[in-house]
């Protein structure tokens, strides 16, 4: 068997205080869903509640990358923030409006517009949308 190695990396932004901006590039497969979830949780852990995923760069997501980034929504909620998605590729939105998870998390065009929305938008919460609450 070959030994596969990690295929995801992040790269973090700091534009305001208590929000983060993390670009993920690699896959978000079974092979990194932890670790994907492990770093972006350390990130909300240290102060940073509202965190955006640039997902521009993502180059496959199975479910385990899915059930990652729902896990992260969770996070994020539980630390009072909240997590955005940005620049999501195309077979990635697919997935997301399949399962239904693009109604709870919310996807923006470019993360420019992600911090637009989480800075200046009414609330940071999806908590405080109608709708359902939990994937």
């Amino acid at each position: 068997m070959t030994d596969v190695p990690d295929t995801l990396h992040l790269t973090v932004q700091h534009p305001r205080p208590g929000l983060a901006i993390a670009t993920v590039a690699g896959d978000m497969d079974t092979r990194t869903a932890d670790s994907l979830r492990r770093k972006a949780s350390e990130i909300i852990e240290e102060g940073c509640p509202h965190l955006i995923l640039d997902l521009a760069q993502v180059r496959f997501c199975d479910s385990a990358g899915l059930s990652a980034l729902i896990g992260l929504w969770h996070a994020a909620q539980a630390a009072g923030g909240a997590l955005g998605l940005a620049d999501v590729p195309d077979r990635l939105m697919r997935m997301l409006v399949l399962t239904g998870v693009d109604a709870v998390l919310p996807v923006h065009a470019t993360a420019a517009e992600a911090l637009t929305t989480m800075t200046n938008g009414p609330s940071t919460s999806t908590a405080d949308r109608s709708g359902p609450q939990s994937p």
